[in-house]
């Protein structure tokens, strides 16, 4: 496994693997190196037949305040449009796997952003989500500004981008930002029994489905109902659906193999 200086990859449960923010002193902050050591863990992940689901957490303290504010003051205009971000940033979101958060404490800025990257988000009851890029008189770059609004709606959004208000953990349910809610020193375990669970069910039928279900925001309901019977009938093909099927009417656990 290779070795990352801002970031902890380590495999923790059969067919999990939990991706760990690994800059405690700047509350984890996403400078260019934590971003590229990121984007290549996930590739290596998606390369990685062993793995069928990652976590992805700050630990138990935060998540991401931010972008590296030093780093990104260092930028002017051509420095800006030089960025290599935006690569690591698409990487992220390309991952076929599911991906899950658990985020305690800030998810700021790009830490938000970096959340709504993810497929699920387990929330603290401590987690707070927000997009103050406003008050440093920028916007969010790392598709805040896109993903939130498809999320939470427009006034929501609205107000967490152009006043930078931050939002908490109840907020966030009920705006549909997270998934649940747990206290704070049980987000990760949530996170990996999820995981678990969806690391147990046919990977073909599980990557299927996510891209499926992201292509809604792309598409109109005919085409998005013509995509999913796609995939549903390409999974007819595969030894995982039989296996399910078999195991169904035989009153016995599946054992899906990826085929």
């Amino acid at each position: 496994m290779a070795e990352y200086e801002d970031i902890v990859v380590e495999g923790t449960a059969e067919h999990v693997l939990q991706i760990t923010l690994d800059r405690p002193k700047a509350r984890n902050a996403l400078r260019t190196n934590l971003l590229r050591e990121l984007a290549e863990a996930l590739d290596a992940a998606a390369a990685d037949e062993g793995v069928r689901a990652v976590v992805l957490t700050g630990g138990e303290k935060v998540f991401a305040a931010g972008a590296d504010i030093g780093e990104l003051a260092e930028l002017d205009l051509k420095g800006v449009v030089e960025d290599t971000r935006p690569g690591y940033w698409q990487r992220i979101a390309q991952f076929p796997k599911p991906l899950i958060a658990a985020v305690n404490g800030y998810a700021l800025g790009g830490g938000c952003e970096l959340a709504m990257h993810a497929d699920i988000i387990i929330a603290a009851d401590n987690a707070q989500f927000g997009q103050p890029e406003i008050n440093l008189g920028i916007i969010p770059g790392a598709g805040g500004t896109q993903r939130l609004i498809r999320t939470v709606g427009k006034s929501l959004a609205m107000k967490m981008v152009l006043a930078g208000e931050w939002i908490d953990a109840r907020t966030a349910l009920a705006s549909g930002l997270v998934a649940e809610i747990t206290p704070r020193e049980a987000t990760i375990e949530r996170a990996h029994d999820l995981a678990g669970k969806i690391a147990a069910k046919s990977p073909m039928a599980v990557r299927q489905a996510k891209d499926v279900l992201l292509k809604a925001f792309d598409t109109d309901l005919t085409a998005g109902l013509r995509l999913e019977r796609q995939a549903f009938t390409i999974l007819a093909a595969t030894e995982d659906r039989q296996e399910g099927l078999s195991a169904f009417m035989d009153k016995r656990k599946p054992e899906f193999k990826g085929r």
